[in-house]
């Protein structure tokens, strides 16, 4: 919550709640003509529920523009694969298609995600879909995809084999583990 995380006034997830929370908080705060952005961080699996369509074409036809939205494109989700779980095809088409501005960036350029932030969107909202991979610099871990939520070792084996495999590919030392 907002007193462990400060500027982080509510959380969202899987069921799709943040974007719709963010909207009616961003469109409060334009009526009451106070200054300042809304930002949402949310996942691509949170597309998936019908709450969130609804939130961004009821931001665009209120013009919340105070609003703006990362979505982790990683095409996984605690279930699964994205597609195997339901595909939801081309996001930045129905995006548009719902009224929102869409910038797409590599999530891993940080230059190029400070410059979609930035991405004019007057009278809409805007959403930066940063297409990330979720074993960026530790590529061991591709062989859990997409099972790669709540990670959980089998065993003190494989938890020591991971450890060195992933300092080893970010050129850091090694953990010193304890035993289980």
């Amino acid at each position: 919550g907002a007193e462990h995380s400060p500027g982080m006034e509510v959380h969202n997830g899987t069921l799709g709640i943040g974007f719709s929370t963010a909207a009616g908080l961003a469109w409060g705060r334009k009526r009451l003509g106070h200054t300042g952005r809304v930002c949402v961080f949310m996942s691509d699996g949170e597309v998936q529920e019908g709450q969130t369509w609804e939130a961004v074409q009821a931001a665009a036809h209120h013009g919340i523009d105070n609003l703006w939205a990362i979505m982790d494109v990683n095409r996984q989700q605690c279930d699964g694969a994205m597609d195997d779980v339901m595909t939801v095809g081309d996001i930045a088409t129905k995006l548009r298609d719902f009224g929102a501005v869409v910038a797409e960036v590599d999530a891993h350029d940080l230059p190029a995600m400070r410059a979609a932030a930035a991405t004019p969107h007057p009278g809409r909202p805007l959403i930066v879909l940063a297409h990330s991979r979720p074993t960026q610099g530790m590529e061991s871990l591709m062989s859990r995809f997409p099972k790669l939520h709540y990670v959980r070792f089998k065993s003190d084996e494989e938890r020591a084999r991971m450890n060195l495999e992933i300092a080893a590919e970010l050129g850091i030392p090694p953990v010193v583990l304890e035993a289980h």
